[in-house]
C-alpha cells in the first residue's frame, strides 16, 4: 500500500471517530431536553388541577355564582322544666280541682258505657276502662304531685309546671299543667289519648272526646 492510500484510510478513520464523539453529546442533549419538557408539562398539569380545584372551592364567593349553602343547624335543645313553687294550700286547691274534674268526666264516660266503672274515695280515683284495664289517679301531698298508674303507659308522677312565665312576661300570665318531668308529657294529654278525656285549661272547662276504643 502506498503512503497516499494509507493516509486516506487514516483520515477516514479519524472522521468516523470524530463523528461518533460528536453524536453522543447531541443525543444526550436531546434526551435531556425531552426530560425537561416532560417535567414542565407534568408541573403545569398539576398546577392546573390545583387551580381548578381551588377555583371550584371558591365558587360561592364569585359574583356570578350562587352563595354556598349554610351548614345544617342542630335542633335546639329542649329547655328543662321545673315544678312550680307551691304552698300546701295552693297544691291542694290545684290538685283537688283537677281530680274533681277528671272524676266528673269519667262518670260521663260511665253513663255512655256500661262496662266502665268509676270510684273516687279518700283522694284516690279508680277508673276501670275495658279493654285497657284499671287506671289509678291519686294525690301525693308530701311531694306535691299527682300520681298515675296506667295499664298502658305504666306509673308516672306529675308535678305542677307553669309555662310562659318568663323574665319579659307578665307575672301570673303563664299556664299551669301537671307534667311528667322525665319526658315533658302532660297528664291531660295522656288522659285524652288513653281514655278520651280532654281538658281545656284555658277555658276552664272539660270536654269528653270520642271514645278512643270505638
Amino acid at each position: 500500500m502506498s503512503a497516499l492510500a494509507a493516509g486516506r484510510l487514516l483520515f477516514r478513520s479519524s472522521l468516523r471517530t470524530a463523528s461518533r464523539t460528536f453524536q453522543r453529546p447531541c443525543r444526550m442533549q436531546a434526551q435531556s431536553h425531552q426530560w425537561q419538557q416532560s417535567a414542565l408539562r407534568a408541573a403545569f398539569t398539576s398546577q392546573s388541577r390545583r387551580f381548578s380545584v381551588h377555583s371550584r372551592s371558591r365558587a360561592g364567593l364569585m359574583p356570578d355564582t350562587e352563595d354556598p349553602q349554610p351548614p345544617k343547624e342542630s335542633p335546639p335543645e329542649q329547655v328543662a322544666q321545673h315544678p312550680a313553687e307551691l304552698s300546701d294550700d295552693q297544691y291542694h286547691e290545684l290538685a283537688d280541682e283537677y281530680m274533681d274534674t277528671v272524676h266528673e268526666k269519667a262518670e260521663l264516660l260511665q253513663e255512655g258505657r256500661e262496662d266502665i266503672e268509676v270510684e273516687y274515695a279518700a283522694g284516690v280515683l279508680n277508673i276501670v276502662f275495658p279493654p285497657n284495664g284499671t287506671y289509678v289517679i291519686n294525690k301525693q301531698p308530701p311531694n306535691k304531685q299527682i300520681w298515675l298508674s296506667s295499664p298502658i303507659s305504666g306509673p308516672k308522677r306529675y308535678d305542677w309546671v307553669v309555662e310562659g312565665e318568663g323574665m319579659h312576661q307578665k307575672e301570673g300570665g303563664g299556664t299551669g299543667e301537671w307534667v311528667y318531668l322525665r319526658d315533658g308529657t302532660k297528664l291531660s294529654a295522656l288522659l285524652s289519648k288513653e281514655l278520651g278525656i280532654s281538658i281545656d285549661h284555658h277555658e276552664e272547662e272539660l270536654e269528653v272526646s270520642k271514645d278512643p276504643t270505638e
